[in-house]
C-alpha cells in the first residue's frame, strides 16, 4: 500500500470509485470502460494495472447494487442464466487471449460500436410514445440471438477486461425490446458475474493491482447502490434518455482518449 500511494493519487482513486460506483448501479453496468482511463489520467496508475485492477471493484459495486435491483423482481433467471452459461466462458477464453491481440484496436472498435448503439437508441427513445403505460417485465426472448450475444459480449468483456454491462444492457433493449429497468437489472447481474471470471483470469495473468481494486471498491459499494435506488425511482422516459447520451459521450471518450492518451 505504501508503494501505491508513493506513486499514484489514493484521493482520486477513491472518488474515481464514488463516481464510477454510482454510474454501475444507475446504467447497470460495471464501469471498467470509465476507470480505466480515469486512473491513468487523474490518479496517475500505471496502463497495465489501470486496465484489470478495476475488475475486483466491479464485483462488489454489482453486487451491491443488484440488491436494489432484486426488490423490485426485474430480473428474467432464463436471460440471466444462459447469459452467464455462454458468456463466462467466453470471457475466460477473452481474457487469456488478451495478451496476444492489440487492445488499443478492439477498444476503438467497441467505443464506435457504442456510441453508434447510444445514437440509434436515444433516436428511438425520443420517437417512443409514452402515453401507454410501461410493461413491467418481458418473459420470451429468441434464445440463439442470446447466446450469440452472451458469447460476443463475454468475449470483449475477456479481451477489454470489463464487465460487459453497457453491451449486455444496449443489447436487452434495442434487440430483445426489455424495458429500460428489467435491461439494467439483468445486465447488472450478468456484470457482476462476468468480472468473476475476467477478474480471476487477469489476476493469473498478473495484470491487477489489490491495492487499487481494494481503494475503488471503498466508494465504488455505497455509491452503485444509491446509483441503483435513483434509477428505480427515476422516470422510465427520463433514465432511456439518460442511459443513451451516457453510452455516446462514454464512447466518444473512449476513442478519443485510446487514440490521443
Amino acid at each position: 500500500m505504501i508503494g501505491l500511494l508513493e506513486n499514484t493519487n489514493y484521493l482520486a482513486i477513491l472518488f474515481i470509485g464514488l463516481i464510477v460506483g454510482y454510474l454501475s448501479g444507475l446504467l447497470g453496468k460495471g464501469g471498467s470502460a470509465v476507470s480505466t482511463p480515469a486512473l491513468q489520467i487523474f490518479a496517475g496508475v500505471n496502463p497495465f494495472f489501470a486496465l484489470a485492477s478495476p475488475l475486483p471493484a466491479a464485483i462488489t459495486s454489482t453486487i451491491s447494487a443488484t440488491t436494489v435491483y432484486s426488490k423490485e423482481k426485474l430480473f428474467n433467471k432464463r436471460v440471466i442464466i444462459m447469459g452467464a452459461l455462454f458468456g463466462i466462458p467466453a470471457t475466460v477464453a477473452g481474457a487469456y487471449f488478451s495478451k496476444y491481440l492489440p487492445g488499443k484496436t478492439l477498444m476503438i472498435l467497441t467505443a464506435v460500436f457504442i456510441v453508434s448503439i447510444g445514437g440509434t437508441l436515444l433516436i428511438s427513445f425520443l420517437k417512443k410514445d409514452h402515453k401507454e403505460n410501461e410493461v413491467v417485465c418481458k418473459t420470451e426472448f429468441n434464445n440463439g440471438l442470446l447466446i450469440g450475444a452472451a458469447l460476443g459480449i463475454g468475449l470483449l468483456s475477456g479481451l477489454l477486461a470489463n464487465a460487459g454491462g453497457v453491451l449486455f444492457s444496449s443489447f436487452f433493449i434495442k434487440r430483445l425490446g426489455m424495458p429500460i429497468k428489467q435491461a439494467l437489472a439483468c445486465s447488472i447481474v450478468l456484470s457482476a458475474l462476468l468480472s468473476v471470471p475476467g477478474a480471476l483470469t487477469h489476476w493469473y495473468l498478473g495484470h491487477i493491482d489489490w491495492n487499487i481494486a481494494l481503494l475503488l471498491s471503498l466508494t465504488a459499494i455505497p455509491s452503485s447502490y444509491l446509483g441503483a435506488k435513483t434509477a428505480i425511482k427515476m422516470k422510465s422516459p427520463l433514465l432511456e434518455k439518460i442511459f443513451a447520451c451516457t453510452l455516446v459521450v462514454f464512447g466518444i471518450y473512449d476513442i478519443i482518449y485510446t487514440i490521443w492518451g
